[in-house]
């Protein structure tokens, strides 16, 4: 689909279709389409056959047509896998017409095979995937028309590279004072830097407008957007090759974040397809930013020219945008990220200093003074994962960390403490907000240095000799403290580089000036207390640089995770200075990829995971979820670490517990009848004995044999597509695993399954007031018909809210209904509150007050301990004296002390943080927010929630209710790419299932719905 604007004057749609008809032989229907010189129209004939037919300027270059044919021709050849425009003949086999305009002029006319599907910048989101793509197509344009000639190829056109500088001067004076600056900022750098290098580049034939308005994506089979065509070839011409890239770059940073990640993207793409030399690369940052400077000068004057075309200055306001932020990113970082992209180490001479510092090893000298090298030492632990951390190292105090590096250094008889190179923290980073993006935001966790932790005024050498090159009093800042950077040479090749010592005493500063010459093992400083270095444990801070791209007395001591080896590239690793062994600095958290594979082959391939990249998690804390290298995600649908994962007193009661005791029930404790009395008195009468099993499946497994036990039936009825556990007995009564698995037969014979009361989509909907008695009956007819089989009911299993048929609320009176006529056939009735108990839906402590009624047997699951390994059952006098007349009960680690120190923990976290007041209030807010994006998005059908317990159902046709489950996978899918977690439910898998830990705050509720609120806006994988 191309752009579609209003109709120009001097051509109407009438005249198009007559030109069509008159030319080419057939009716067709035509619509206009942007253009910056040519009419263009789109036209249809009766067939469905698709063509653009262009009319171009009467004094048209017709040679330059011919060019334009000629390469059509020649990618179709060489490319034959993609559709190219391919141009018509007429009757009379003319490639080339010409008609006569409104005004009498001659023009020249063509007709153009049309490419299906949506232009790129039409379309979101430009994941990496998609822009990747896009480098290879214009790549294996290149490569395809490489050694490619025709006489008009040198044609002079306005976007050919060189008359860049005379159209940006030319339209200077009409921008602000702010904007003339940063034109001149790129135009100065590129008449410096790029353009007297640009004459040793490769020449070749390019299309030279890859643009995002140019771009035609279409859907893989997999449902992966991806490019499939390119469109107007007016503005070929022959220049130098790696404008073909910086020109494919320039336009999709547009309207992003981070746009210099983008057009990383296209570049990489590019060079897997068509390889750049590394002269090339350099010269791409200047490239992308000129075209762009160019696109805001040509648009501002085709806007005073003609204000009526928008297409003309369509992206003069988003490149503006774009210009401001590359104008605050320095150039060679720049280079480094599109280096990087090409397989080129991001900063040129930082081999070279590696290779000297190894060849000076021996020659380099101590670092402070004890010697780091001959003493004694201890690696730290600092990643994000470190159990030496406490749940929330982001926001960790200086005086607790001090303390905590202390004992550790202790524990090992350590005189200095060692903090690794390349590692990801989270310490500090909860003081300032993540940097934005256009999906995840990140943190600055990768370090970038070498951490020696002294005691405060311990000496700082230096180990090689150099001069001082800059000082820098950082105590506010998050590099940390007074810093001392020393410049050195690598001798005979002059590469010069750079060491910085940060972190150090404010006095050190004042001993030294700009300009020292310093002798390997001349004192540079002191390490610097906490109160002089930015409030962190006293430690020198060291780092290599190979290029400190014009900053003085400081340089970033950390990296974000998407540009780690951009960085890296920039600051080898400071151990070739320090000399320490290489083993012992080695180790660490495994990667990704390496967790990845290895667990496929030590857990086997039954054991699935969430996401198509599934992700990799070392810690959690409240409601956030941390990966391996710091990105922290808003947890939204984990109910099992119900109070919030890590929560300090469940951990404090766990660990005091288990240094003490940790046995079965066979013994008496005191922990176990505190915590059966605490959870039995929050529960009605007469539910008042409490056993403690490991797990929710456990605690279903023993309801079952209550049931069985008290009534001396087999029967038990549930929910359709309901989940009750995994054990066998359990696997019987969970339609969701059977459904899932497959098992010949489906359900087992003693297993009878009944409609959830689902009001949105079931038999009986929400305007029928009598929907709950009507489902009940269904319930009611069930009993009958196994009664009349001479079968004798159990038990009704049931969530109160079921979750695995799309977190079902049931409607009124239907629990009271089911609860009778279980009664009165002699059953049990169970309710399973693993998904709703403990405050989660705000209004009640469990689920089942809500539905009205008091259930024979209470089950609970894994949330009850914050995911620590227990469960509990409670059930009436009368049923546990059945069985204990039967058989009885025992679990080995059911109700041991640590569960059940645990338990009460998290009864206490509840009562004193008030959770489900807290619950009921975010709640609110949550599903007003929902409720505001289904008034705007007609996929969302339905929404349904109370609490911290809500559903969203997505359906293609809101009359039909056809549910829209490739839909809902993508939206958790894309959630989950801007760092919010949520699952998909429901019997036909288009419910997004929202669930997360209590601590979910009204700031997460507000962040999730502007997050879906913007993915609802993408294509959803569909594309017309």
């Amino acid at each position: 689909m191309y752009l579609v604007s209003e109709v120009f004057s001097g051509i109407s749609v009438e005249r198009a279709e007559e030109v069509v008809r008159e030319l080419y032989g057939f009716p067709v229907r035509a619509r206009p389409l942007t253009g910056e010189h040519n009419y263009n129209f789109h036209v249809r004939d009766d067939e469905g056959r698709e063509f653009v037919l262009k009319i171009h300027p009467e004094k048209e270059n017709l040679d330059g047509l011919d060019f334009e044919d000629q390469v059509q021709e020649r990618l179709a050849e060489r490319i034959p896998s993609v559709s190219w425009p391919r141009v018509q003949p007429t009757t009379g086999g003319e490639r080339l017409a010409f008609i006569r305009d409104g005004d009498g002029a001659r023009r020249p006319a063509r007709l153009l095979t049309y490419l299906p599907g949506k232009i790129l910048g039409e379309v979101e989101p430009h994941s990496p995937g998609l822009l990747r793509g896009l480098g290879r197509f214009v790549g294996n344009i290149d490569r395809a028309l490489e050694g490619f000639s025709h006489p008009a190829m040198h044609r002079d056109n306005e976007w050919y590279v060189d008359n860049s500088p005379a159209i940006i001067r030319e339209e200077l004076k009409e921008h602000s004072p702010s904007r003339r600056a940063i034109l001149e900022t790129f135009l100065e750098r590129f008449e410096r830097c790029t353009a007297p290098v640009l004459r040793g580049l490769r020449t070749a034939v390019i299309h030279n407008d890859a643009n995002d308005m140019n771009t035609v994506v279409s859907l893989t089979p997999e449902g992966e957007l991806e490019v499939s065509g390119l469109v107007d070839f007016g503005d070929m011409v022959h220049t130098y090759t790696v404008c073909e890239p910086a020109i494919a770059a320039s336009y999709v940073p547009l309207e992003k974040e981070e746009p210099l990640a983008a057009a990383a993207h296209v570049v990489r793409g590019y060079h897997e397809a068509y390889p750049l030399t590394e002269q090339e690369a350099d010269v791409l940052f200047d490239l992308i930013c000129m075209r762009i400077c160019t696109e805001v000068s040509l648009a501002s004057f085709r806007r005073r020219l003609n204000p009526a075309n928008e297409y003309n200055y369509l992206a003069e306001e988003p490149g503006w945008e774009t210009l401001e932020k590359l104008v605050e990113v320095r150039p060679e970082l720049a280079t480094g990220v599109l280096r990087e992209a090409c397989g080129l180490p991001p900063c040129a001479k930082t081999q070279r200093v590696v290779r000297w510092l190894e060849k000076e090893r021996d020659r380099i000298g101590p670092l402070t003074e004890p010697d780091v090298r001959n003493s004694s030492r201890v690696v730290l632990d600092l990643s994000v994962g470190s159990p030496d951390l406490p749940g929330d190292p982001a926001n960790m105090g200086c005086e607790e960390l001090t303390r905590l590096l202390a004992e550790r250094m202790k524990e090992a008889g350590a005189a200095v403490g060692i903090g690794r190179y390349d590692e990801a923290r989270l310490l500090h980073t909860g003081k300032s907000p993540p940097l934005p993006a256009d999906e995840l935001p990140e943190h600055r966790t990768v370090h970038l240095g070498l951490d020696l932790f002294l005691e405060a005024g311990s000496s700082v050498l230096a180990p090689l000799d150099g001069t001082v090159h800059s000082l820098g009093d950082n105590a506010d800042d998050a590099g940390g403290g007074p810093t001392l950077i020393l410049e050195h040479s690598t001798g005979k090749d002059s590469a010069t580089f750079f060491t910085l010592y940060s972190n150090l005493s404010r006095d050190s500063l004042r001993e030294r000036r700009e300009g020292d010459r310093v002798r390997r093992g001349d004192a540079l400083g002191r390490v610097g207390a906490s109160s002089e270095n930015g409030d962190r444990p006293p430690h020198l801070h060291f780092q290599v640089v190979s290029d400190l791209m014009g900053r003085k007395g400081n340089f970033p001591h950390a990296a974000r995770p998407g540009e780690r080896d951009v960085w890296l590239g920039f600051c080898p690793d400071p151990n070739l200075v320090a000399g320490l062994p290489e083993e012992e600095l080695a180790g660490g958290a495994m990667t990704t990829e390496e967790v990845r594979d290895r667990r496929q082959r030590a857990l086997g391939e039954f054991l699935y995971t969430n996401y198509r990249r599934p992700l990799h998690f070392v810690r959690g804390y409240g409601q956030f979820l941390y990966d391996d290298e710091g990105r922290a995600y808003v947890d939204a649908v984990n109910n099992v670490p119900h109070v919030g994962h890590s929560h300090p007193r469940v951990v404090r009661a766990a660990r005091r517990q288990m240094a003490v005791l940790n046995t079965n029930t066979r013994y008496l404790h005191g922990h176990v009848v505190r915590y059966a009395e605490r959870l039995a008195h929050s529960m009605p009468e007469p539910l008042r004995r409490c056993t403690f099993v490991s797990s929710g499946s456990e605690a279903n497994e023993l309801a079952l044999r209550l049931a069985r036990a008290h009534t001396g039936g087999t029967d038990v009825i549930v929910h359709e597509g309901v989940y009750h556990g995994l054990t066998c007995a359990l696997t019987d009564i969970s339609p969701a695993e059977v459904d899932d698995f497959g098992r010949e037969g489906g359900a087992a014979e003693h297993v009878h399954l009944v409609p959830p009361p689902d009001t949105y989509r079931g038999k009986y909907r929400r305007d029928d007031p009598d929907a709950g008695r009507k489902y009940a009956a269904d319930v009611a007819g069930t009993i009958k018909k196994l009664q009349a089989k001479g079968k004798k009911l159990a038990a009704f299993f049931s969530e109160s809210h079921p979750c695995s048929p799309g977190l079902i609320f049931p409607p009124r009176g239907y629990m009271e209904e089911v609860y009778r006529a279980v009664h009165e056939a002699g059953g049990v009735f169970v309710s399973d509150q693993v998904q709703v108990g403990f405050g989660r839906l705000g209004t009640h402590f469990w689920g089942f007050e809500e539905n009205g009624v008091v259930p024979d047997v209470v089950t609970m699951g894994k949330p009850i301990g914050n995911g620590h390994p227990i469960g509990a059952v409670v059930t009436t006098p009368e049923l546990a004296a059945s069985l204990a007349a039967k058989t009885g009960f025992f679990s080995t680690t059911g109700g041991n002390p640590v569960s059940c120190a645990v338990g009460l923990a998290v009864l206490d976290v509840l009562e004193d943080e008030k959770l489900q007041e807290h619950a009921l209030r975010v709640g609110k807010r949550l599903l007003e927010g929902l409720e505001e994006l289904k008034k705007d998005f007609s996929i969302i059908g339905d929404v349904r929630g109370s609490g911290l317990y809500h559903g969203i159902e997505l359906v293609l046709n809101p009359e039909t209710l056809e549910p829209a489950e490739d839909e809902a996978t993508y939206v958790t899918e894309r959630l989950k790419d801007h760092g919010i977690l949520v699952a998909v439910e429901g019997l036909l898998f288009n419910v997004i299932k929202i669930r997360p830990p209590m601590p979910f705050s009204e700031q997460d509720a507000d962040r999730l719905v502007e997050t879906l609120d913007k993915i609802l806006d993408e294509d959803l994988a569909q594309v017309d």
